[in-house]
């Protein structure tokens, strides 16, 4: 609907729907609803438009005739995304703590209205509306598309595994209170390297880019287990994480690039917004396997099922890319 109406005539009236759930939602605890009363609050949360997606979508749109800069503009979107990560938490348990309990959700609530009305008012750097025609295609069957959005989707079990198995052995340690700190630095990791990623003047295609940053990612993604497994320090664990979110963002920036390449014209919020599904699909998978690896195995063990994702996604991406170059 995004790319068939325009950004601002869908996500406006889609963010004010979600807002209402998150409305709902609170008033419901508020009053001591029902347990299945909460859920159905909840529900209108799922018109949440992926902000993120509509951004790298116009700066396709701009800076389509100028890789170099657009390359730099995905980088730095990848940055501020792990800012956000960064922050989020950290704000909104100071709100909750300070205020009110609910003061988290409602400051950000009131900022992503807020922020969507800015956003859409941007009428002169949207992507043009193009409506279907019977010769359109859906980008999952645009050549190249479905391997790389499995490999999202393997990278999002990554972030959802380490998220769930590092809360676990901060809290075999002891310190459980340290986890959200422990885990942004990972994130500091890849916004750092997103901000360099984006100041280098890269040679050669993105899709042969692309599994050389995966191959690194799922190397670098055994040094949590291997620092978990040898020294048990949740110190330590920290530094191997920091060191291990190097490599997220540039291969982030260049799976979003080969999505903004891949997907057919007219089509790329649809594209984007696919690559975010299965991002967000692979994290809700990976806390799932990521929870019952710790229940089976421990903490420590656990930290396999994001190699485990790391692997699968790296694979994924050389078949990919070897499909490709036949």
């Amino acid at each position: 609907q995004v790319d068939r109406r325009g950004q601002a005539q869908v996500a406006v009236p889609a963010t004010l729907v979600a807002a209402g759930g998150v409305l709902a939602l609170l008033l419901c605890v508020r009053l001591g609803a029902p347990d299945w009363a909460l859920f159905v609050a909840y529900l209108p949360t799922a018109a949440t438009p992926n902000t993120g997606g509509m951004s790298r979508a116009r700066w396709a749109h701009l800076l389509k005739d100028d890789p170099r800069a657009l390359h730099t503009a995905n980088s730095f979107e990848q940055a501020v995304d792990e800012l956000c990560f960064m922050l989020g938490p950290v704000v909104a348990a100071f709100l909750c703590s300070a205020l009110f309990p609910e003061a988290g959700a409602v400051v950000g609530v009131v900022l992503m209205v807020s922020g969507m009305l800015v956003f859409a008012a941007q009428r002169a750097t949207q992507p043009p509306a193009r409506p279907r025609t019977r010769t359109t295609r859906t980008p999952l069957r645009a050549a190249g598309m479905p391997p790389l959005l499995v490999a999202f989707l393997a990278t999002g079990a990554i972030f959802g595994s380490l998220e769930v198995v590092t809360v676990a052995f901060a809290d075999a340690q002891g310190h459980k209170a340290w986890a959200g700190v422990v885990l942004a630095l990972q994130a500091a990791g890849s916004g750092a390297a997103g901000l360099v990623y984006g100041t280098l003047h890269l040679s050669g295609p993105a899709a042969r880019r692309h599994p050389r940053c995966v191959a690194a990612m799922a190397a670098l993604m055994t040094l949590p287990l291997l620092t978990a497994w040898g020294t048990g320090s949740l110190y330590a664990l920290g530094g191997a994480l920091l060191v291990a979110g190097m490599a997220t963002a540039p291969t982030m920036v260049t799976g979003m690039t080969l999505v903004q390449q891949r997907t057919p014209e007219g089509q790329l919020n649809e594209g984007m917004t696919l690559a975010v599904t299965g991002l967000l699909g692979g994290i809700a998978c990976g806390s799932a396997a990521g929870g019952a690896a710790v229940e089976h195995w421990g903490p420590t063990a656990a930290y396999t099922v994001p190699v485990t994702a790391a692997t699968t996604a790296l694979l994924l991406a050389l078949y990919g890319y070897a499909r490709r170059t036949r």
